[in-house]
């Protein structure tokens, strides 16, 4: 009985407030279910601790999101926009084909070999299973949004001479697993806990871009 008045308020603020009008009230909510989230996993976060946390009512939090899955993707595009979209940049700046690519996968290794990365992937695997809508919602918040825009700037330099690559989806996820060979997989599983060295992850970047060039420059 609690939950569906909880419920018909959320959806009475819903018809007075547009949601998601005010965005620091909706970073405010982001900030607090993180924290939640990496202290107790996706099953055992609830929305009382979430509203505890972000320091917001129930009704307030349902203006904004409605389920638990629908707030972790939406923490998850807020955190993919920090962390991934200034290295596109790297792409499409001055340099050559090399400098460009070497400077794409350094950023990207560091990004996906963070604390805050891997913290995200782990809670995700732990439900999968069970909540496969919420890895595909996942998978196309971050993994398929950045592997999209590497297949754009492939084909872009394929168009240009600059490179041969028949398949642009295939190259791009070839190009990710080589820039984070030995690295980003063994930090998955915790065969590694600290971060790769700034000095390992440009030693296997150089090597990435070698051999991906070697296969696919004009």
């Amino acid at each position: 009985m609690q939950d569906h008045t909880e419920k018909a308020e959320a959806c009475a603020l819903k018809r007075r407030h547009a949601a998601g009008e005010d965005p620091e009230k909706r970073h405010q909510i982001l900030v607090g279910a993180w924290r939640v989230f990496v202290e107790q996993g996706f099953d055992a976060a609830s929305m009382n601790s979430i509203c505890k946390a972000a320091g917001v009512s129930k009704g307030t939090l349902y203006v904004y999101f409605e389920n638990k899955e629908d707030l972790f993707v939406a923490l998850v595009e807020e955190k993919r926009q920090d962390f991934f979209d200034g290295i596109f940049e790297r792409l499409v700046g001055a340099g050559s084909i090399e400098e460009r690519l070497l400077a794409y996968a350094m950023g990207l290794s560091e990004q996906l070999n963070s604390e805050e990365v891997i913290r995200a992937q782990r809670i995700v695997i732990s439900v999968v299973e069970r909540m496969p809508d919420l890895g595909r919602r996942f998978y196309d918040a971050g993994a398929a949004h950045f592997l999209g825009r590497l297949h754009g700037f492939l084909r872009e330099e394929t168009e240009a001479g600059t490179l041969v690559v028949p398949d642009f989806e295939l190259a791009a996820a070839q190009f990710v697993e080589l820039a984070t060979t030995g690295t980003w997989r063994a930090r998955m599983f915790g065969r590694r806990e600290d971060e790769p060295t700034a000095e390992e992850i440009e030693y296997v970047a150089r090597e990435a871009v070698a051999m991906f060039l070697a296969k696919y420059r004009a």
